[in-house]
């Protein structure tokens, strides 16, 4: 069984508790590998390297093209490494192998575009209403960020944190999911191959209240990003309130994917099982609430269970299989525990609503997919987040009650639109309250492009220009050109 340690300061460090955790494969059920068991012991540690590469040493020494230059060959080595990569993040979440790697293959863009982007940091010059004074601003790095990544897509991720952070010339301690840590540690072994100072980047694995606490907790960082459910980030936001460090939070969601019947079914139908059922439904983006508009109500339903019946469920390495396991046992039990109380609420089960018996499922933690139909917009299963294959369809008239019922949640991450209306499709789309709405398409994401959530989804945004602000202040100066200083004792 393979055995990982922290990564501080460029070196592996064992934990400060000698003691260890499982990671177990979601397909056999069985641990494969042992990560650390931080504490706050390894936090101080990984702190305190972070804010010494901060502040000393080779990294602010760095010209802005230099860092981009290191991001773009780190870039190049993760291309090079994305097979391996891939089937570490298969072992450890259970995801399948034909996601991982197109995930692992796309990855590098982030660390391409921000690498490009990092020289491209620069203040303005401001028109004063003054004589005699000259005003400059400046983009400046917040200082150690702390980045606090889920289980779903670990290395997806960490890029939309870790490479506009580096760019904006901060450095990072990195806390993973205890479930899913091997991939990262993996990750960062690459860097200083690239060139990367030591201390840049550090990552402390373990649980959330012995690592996680005392890192957002922790007076040198400046600042925490983190993507996972709301009821922790709501923690993590209270919990850095207090110290006033900048905060992105990219939590859940209950998406609307909204087919009204002027829609292109066989398209629609496909986005509605993709938004569901692909990555087994462990996606914060995920489509759970299927909206669909009475006139074709019972031919998508048909279609629907038709197409998610005939999914392939598996060894998620086989090129071949489409559903592949929940990743965690704790969550596998809790969607079996939500798909028990949709059925107590009296959603009418039209397909799955059990573990997977399969044969070529073996000991793994397999859900089947799952639709209920005759959903109420009140109901737990279409207001909490189910976080697996599980899918609420719910019948609407009119465009105005879509909106009401797609609006009608604490989430807003994404929506859907499927309609052939080019007017209809502007419409919903400035009126649902989302961070991002795809019409005619879903699970579309790009690093060029901002994303982000409403409501309890969430603060901030990742991906595009506006990332790479998240990890910088402002810095005003004032120089005086040759005004007269005047009386002490009033404001200039």
């Amino acid at each position: 069984m393979q055995r990982y340690t922290h990564y501080i300061d460029g070196a592996r460090s064992e934990p400060a508790s000698q003691t260890w955790l499982s990671s177990d494969n979601p397909f056999t059920g069985a641990p494969w590998a042992e990560i650390a068991r931080g504490n706050a012991a390894d936090v101080e540690g990984a702190v305190a390297a972070a804010h010494r590469a901060f502040t000393t040493g080779a990294w602010p020494a760095l010209s802005a093209s230099a860092r981009g230059q290191l991001l773009v060959r780190l870039a190049d080595r993760i291309a090079e490494h994305a097979p391996r990569l891939a089937e570490i993040e298969v072992r450890d979440n259970g995801k399948l192998f034909a996601e991982m790697h197109a995930q692992l293959q796309y990855v590098p863009q982030w660390y391409r575009y921000y690498g490009g982007l990092a020289d491209k940091i620069q203040g303005d010059v401001i028109p004063l209403d003054k004589k005699g004074y000259f005003n400059f601003t400046r983009r400046e790095p917040l200082g150690v960020v702390a980045i606090i990544t889920p289980w779903n897509s670990p290395l997806m991720l960490l890029a939309w944190k870790l490479a506009p952070a580096l760019a904006a010339g901060c450095t990072v301690v990195i806390k993973p999911s205890e479930f899913t840590s091997a991939s990262t540690l993996e990750l960062v072994e690459l860097l200083a191959d690239v060139g990367f100072p030591n201390g840049v980047v550090n990552v402390v694995t373990g649980l959330g209240a012995e690592v996680g606490s005392p890192l957002v907790g922790h007076e040198l960082v400046r600042k925490v990003t983190f993507t996972g459910s709301d009821a922790t980030g709501r923690r993590i936001n209270e919990q850095a309130a207090r110290d006033f460090k900048h905060v992105a939070l990219e939590l859940g969601g209950k998406s609307p994917n909204i087919i009204f019947d002027d829609a292109n079914l066989d398209d629609a139908v496909n986005g509605a099982v993709s938004g569901i059922f692909a990555a087994t439904g462990q996606t914060c983006i995920a489509g759970s609430r299927l909206l669909v508009q009475a006139g074709v109500h019972d031919e998508v339903v048909k279609r629907v269970v038709e197409l998610a019946k005939m999914a392939r469920m598996g060894n998620p390495m086989d090129a071949g299989t489409q559903v592949g396991p929940i990743t965690t046992r704790p969550q596998f039990e809790k969607v079996l525990e939500y798909i028990s109380i949709a059925s107590g609420e009296g959603a009418e089960l039209a397909l799955g609503g059990q573990a997977a018996k399969r044969p070529e499922c073996g000991d793994g933690w397999f859900v089947e997919p799952t639709i209920f139909t005759g959903v109420d917009n009140g109901m737990r299963i279409a207001q909490e987040e189910v976080f697996g294959p599980v899918l609420s369809v719910i019948r609407f008239e009119t465009e105005d009650e879509a909106v009401e019922i797609a609006n009608d949640v604490r989430y807003g991450l994404g929506a859907g639109v499927w309609t052939r209306d080019i007017g209809r499709a502007f419409r919903m789309s400035e009126r649902i309250q989302a961070g991002t709405v795809w019409v005619n398409t879903y699970r579309a994401v790009s690093y060029l492009s901002p994303f982000g959530g409403y409501k309890d989804s969430g603060l901030g945004r990742e991906n595009g220009i506006d990332a790479i602000q998240e990890y910088l202040q402002t810095k005003s100066v004032w120089i005086n050109t040759g005004a007269a200083t005047g009386n002490p004792f009033v404001l200039k």
